[in-house]
C-alpha cells in the first residue's frame, strides 16, 4: 500500500493510517509505502478504500508528547458503518452501526477512536453509537466527509478493555 504524505519518516517507523498502526517500509519523495498482512486487510476498512481517498495520518506519541485525547494504540477492534449524518448548525451528528466486540467497551461520554480520531461517545444506540463532530475535527480529519454506508476503523478505549477483561476473569 502507498500513501502520498508530507511526513518525513524513516523505514521501520510507525505511522497510524486511518487508525491502523503500520510500519513504513520505504519513502520515495512524498510517497510512503507500507506492507499489509492479509489479517490487516481483512480486519480493517482498508479493503473499502479507493485510490485518491483521503486518510488520517498520525505519528506516534512519545514519552515527551502532550497527550491530547485518549490513548489510541492503532489496534482496530472492528469495522463500523455510518448509518446517518445530521447537520446541526456547523457540527455533524454521526450515527454508526458497530460490532458487539466494539460496543461492549463503550459508555456514554466515554472514548472511541474512529479512523484513528479520538472522539467522545455522545450516545449509545441499539445498533452502535453516535458522535458529534465540531468544525475543527471535520476540517483536520477525513471524518467531515462521512456519508451513510461509509466504512470506518473502530478502536475501543483500552482502559475499558482492560477493566472488562479483569472483571470477566474474576468471575
Amino acid at each position: 500500500m502507498s500513501i502520498e504524505a508530507s511526513l518525513e519518516v524513516e523505514s521501520g517507523e510507525s505511522v497510524a493510517v486511518d487508525g491502523v498502526c503500520l510500519t513504513v517500509v520505504e519513502q520515495r519523495g512524498r510517497v510512503l509505502f507500507f506492507d499489509l498482512l492479509p489479517q490487516t486487510w481483512e480486519t480493517t476498512a482498508f479493503r473499502y478504500r479507493r485510490p485518491g481517498d483521503t486518510v488520517n495520518l498520525e505519528l506516534p506519541a512519545t514519552a515527551a508528547t502532550f497527550l491530547s485525547g485518549h490513548i489510541v494504540q492503532g489496534h482496530v477492534d472492528g469495522i463500523g458503518t455510518v448509518t446517518r449524518v445530521l447537520s446541526l448548525g456547523n457540527s455533524l451528528r454521526v450515527f454508526f452501526s458497530a460490532p458487539r466486540n466494539v460496543t461492549r467497551y463503550l459508555v456514554n461520554k466515554g472514548s472511541v477512536a474512529v479512523n484513528g480520531v479520538s472522539l467522545t461517545v455522545s450516545e449509545l444506540t441499539e445498533e452502535g453509537f453516535i458522535v458529534e463532530l465540531i468544525p475543527e475535527t471535520q476540517k483536520r480529519t477525513n471524518l467531515g466527509q462521512l456519508r451513510p454506508g461509509y466504512k470506518v476503523n473502530l478502536e475501543a478505549d483500552i482502559i475499558g478493555k482492560y477493566v472488562l477483561s479483569f472483571l470477566e476473569r474474576k468471575k
